[in-house]
């Protein structure tokens, strides 16, 4: 500094005094400084405030030498506690240069910065107001010092800075919050803290409300909520539960939109190592469970980008059940939301109409109509296929569905293999709410969704499967999937024409053809959850629907092997299901004529599996018929798989599914063919325990001249009427029947001859 430059009105002995290294002769400067700053003050004269002010700030705390700058940062403090009340009009003259010190390379330097600016701000209380983004900037540096007595008079200063706010009403939110929005995302330990201090405390006064910009900073508190600090950790929690708590008490208010982008993020975990991560997703789950309760149908648009976040949640074990259970109580609000209203096309939307797809009784179709069906019971995606919200305008426009984004998220779950049970459960649910709420819509999915529903049923879960065949079920059955198709449908055998049943739309064959064929293609799936499949869907889609369809389909099947299988499967469950009890009594007396074709149909199929054939037979009591083909069975092939038949009907004959067919061999004159029957069974048995459980029932038979005890005349009329009210429905031609076996059994013959010759020619190559 130049000696012979001209300081006035600061005399000489104050600018030496300012220069010196002692901070005892600063402050006596500083004293002196103060005297002459009140007596310009009383004289009212603000030039000489200036200069002085000027000169401290350029000549001094601005110098490139340390103990000048040392000695400005006194000099302004002092001039400051002089001016009183009226250092409010010369605030950004004395602040500046002070802040300016604040990054100097001298931790001692930065410190008396520090105490400069505490006297400045204690003395122009509010008056600093409308230079608060200097100090809030200044102060956030500091907060990070190394030094830990520059640290403890930043954190002094803070704590009058934040005094101040609070008392004060004339604070500018609007001002301070972009310079907020940049600091809040820090990595320094020591300014998140400092950050999160002040907008806990800005959320504390009454007079300012930080929840209208909230969505600017909600990201970088959820990133402040993943710090290792622990103490940083639980202040962020309370202040986002501060949050939380104003959001809903003012619902009305809130910006769900804008901030639910933020939530969809931050409910996905990039890295399951970290801990932290797991708070961060619970606290964003559960602010998202919120939003949808308290938005309402508001969040709907955005139905595909909150699925994504909360699907993959749904499979967490108990390390995570409480952001399971948030997820859950998210999936469950929002399924709820959806509504007929929203299978509504934009014309219908715009034009005001809120007509329903109709059933067929007229009514849309309520969750009520097929709950007892729909029972409450991986990795995050990459963000480029998360479906963000839109910032809702002010005038807040018609809620419209993305369907096509929903489809798409749910169809990705059910792709990747890496998905977990509860999801996939889940995602089987939305789509089957999806397709009772908006049909419509939703059908000009199901072709690209097929595929993968008809893939699912080998998924290892039982439960998912069920699930997968209540969404197969509407599929089949809905209305709104009716075309003009009677038929084949895209994908399925075009030589198939075929009559769709009545309650049943033209994809229930699509369905019955494409399960066909995947039971062929996979056998284990036929012989693990076969009969579990068609059981199930014997109870959703009725019995007689299910066996008529693949009857009719299995009698034009090419592959006799897998047709003669499918048969004994379906036998199986015709004779020994609960679910099948009607359609047990249906075909037991064959009493009207839609049974009587229903019989003629199944026989059609079942001659490609001869035992199973006459099991039909013995079922709906054709005994005479039952006797014509097994008298047939010394033409055929029989075979240990052929005996192992037999021995299972058997077996079902003692069972009390023929409880009936047992108690008619009590009249023996009225059933000749039956005991026939039986005998034809025993005669083809080898000497086996089923051989003697038949023989030995055979031997009950009692003698027919013992059992005549009552008037022969009479009840041979009461048979004669029983016999001929049997008849007038069942005008079946068996010869005709008896003549379709033949084709269907030399069919099966001369497969099994090419296979053998086939076995022949290649004696190494062994035949499935």
């Amino acid at each position: 500094m130049n000696p012979e430059k001209d300081f006035a009105p600061l005399t000489p002995n104050i600018v030496r005094a300012l220069n010196d290294k002692l901070y005892e002769k600063r402050k006596v400067a500083a004293l002196e400084i103060e005297k002459l700053v009140r007596e310009f003050v009383a004289q009212n004269n603000s030039t000489q405030i200036r200069h002085v002010i000027q000169i401290l700030a350029s000549e001094f705390a601005l110098s490139q030498h340390p103990h000048s700058r040392k000695g400005g940062l006194i000099g302004l403090a002092a001039c400051s506690i002089a001016l009183g009340k009226d250092s409010g009009l010369y605030l950004k003259e004395l602040i500046e240069p002070v802040l300016t010190c604040f990054n100097d390379s001298d931790s001692r330097l930065r410190y008396y910065a520090c105490e400069a600016l505490y006297n400045i701000v204690k003395v122009a209380r509010g008056a600093v107001l409308p230079h608060f983004n200097l100090l809030f900037d200044g102060l956030s540096k500091l907060a990070a010092d190394p030094d830990p007595n520059v640290k403890s008079g930043s954190e002094l200063l803070d704590r009058l800075l934040k005094d101040i706010v609070t008392e004060s009403n004339k604070f500018d939110l609007v001002a301070f919050v972009p310079l907020l929005r940049e600091r809040i995302y820090s990595n320094n330990q020591y300014a998140r803290q400092f950050i999160i201090s002040w907008i806990h405390v800005l959320e504390t006064v009454p007079d300012i409300n930080l929840l209208d910009y909230l969505p600017e900073i909600l990201d970088g508190l959820f990133q402040i909520l993943g710090d290792n600090s622990k103490e940083i950790r639980r202040t962020c929690e309370v202040v986002l539960g501060e949050f939380l708590k104003e959001i809903k008490k003012t619902p009305s208010s809130v910006k769900f939109a804008e901030m639910a982008n933020i939530l969809v993020i931050h409910c996905q975990v990039a890295d399951e190592t970290k801990l932290t991560n797991d708070l961060i997703q619970l606290t964003a789950m559960t602010w998202m469970r919120e939003f949808i309760q308290l938005a309402g149908r508001v969040v709907l648009p955005y139905t595909s980008g909150i699925l994504t976040a909360v699907l993959p949640c749904l499979s967490y074990d108990d390390r995570k059940k409480n952001t399971k259970e948030a997820a859950s109580a998210c999936n469950h609000s929002l399924m709820k939301l959806v509504t007929a209203e929203d299978d509504e096309d934009e014309e219908e939307e715009k034009s005001g109409s809120m007509e329903s797809p109709a059933r067929e009784d007229g009514q849309p179709k309520t969750e009520a109509d097929s709950n007892d069906m729909l029972n409450a019971s991986q990795e995050s995606v990459g963000f480029s296929n998360i479906s963000f919200f839109a910032p809702a305008s002010a005038d807040r426009p018609q809620v419209s569905l993305d369907l096509d984004g929903i489809v798409q998220v749910l169809d990705r779950h059910l792709h990747d293999s890496s998905t977990g049970m509860m999801t996939r459960i889940a995602v089987l649910k939305w789509l089957y709410h999806l397709y009772i709420k908006t049909p419509r819509k939703m059908f000009r999915h199901t072709d690209s969704l097929f595929p993968m529903l008809l893939k699912t049923l080998s998924d290892e879960s039982d439960e998912v499967i069920l699930k997968d065949l209540e969404v197969l079920a509407e599929i089949a059955s809905s209305p709104a999937g009716q075309t003009d198709q009677s038929g084949a449908c895209d994908g399925t055998d075009s030589k198939l024409v075929l009559k769709v049943p009545g309650r049943m739309n033209s994809y229930f064959y699509k369905f019955m053809i494409n399960l066909l064929k995947r039971l062929s293609q996979e056998r284990k799936l036929l012989e693990n959850r076969g009969a579990f499949i068609i059981r199930q869907l014997c109870l959703l889609l009725h019995a007689e629907n299910i066996f008529h369809s693949m009857a009719d389909i299995l009698l034009k099947e090419e592959d006799l092997k897998f047709a003669s299988t499918m048969v004994q499967t379906l036998n199986t469950i015709l004779l020994t299901s609960a679910e099948l009890f009607q359609l047990r009594n249906q075909l037991k007396d064959l009493r009207t004529q839609e049974s009587c074709a229903l019989f003629c149909c199944l026989y059609r199929s079942w001659c490609h599996n001869p035992v199973a054939t006459v099991s039909l037979c013995f079922l709906t009591q054709n005994y005479k018929h039952a006797y014509d083909l097994i008298q047939k069975f010394g033409d055929l092939e029989v075979t240990v798989d052929f005996l192992m038949e037999v021995d299972k009907l058997v077996q079902l004959i003692e069972s009390p599914i023929f409880t009936y067919l047992r108690l008619q061999l009590l009249d023996v004159e009225n059933n000749p063919y039956l005991i026939k029957a039986l005998y034809g069974l025993l005669m083809l048995l080898p000497q086996s325990q089923a051989f003697q459980l038949l023989s030995h029932r055979l031997r009950c038979v009692p003698n027919p001249e013992l059992m005549r005890t009552v008037d022969e005349s009479r009840y041979m009329d009461s048979k004669q009427q029983t016999a001929s009210k049997r008849a007038s429905h069942t005008k079946m031609d068996y010869n005709e029947l008896l003549q379709h076996f033949d084709r269907v059994q030399s069919k099966h013959l001369e497969v099994r001859h090419q296979r053998s010759r086939r076995a022949s020619d290649h004696p190494d190559r062994k035949l499935i």
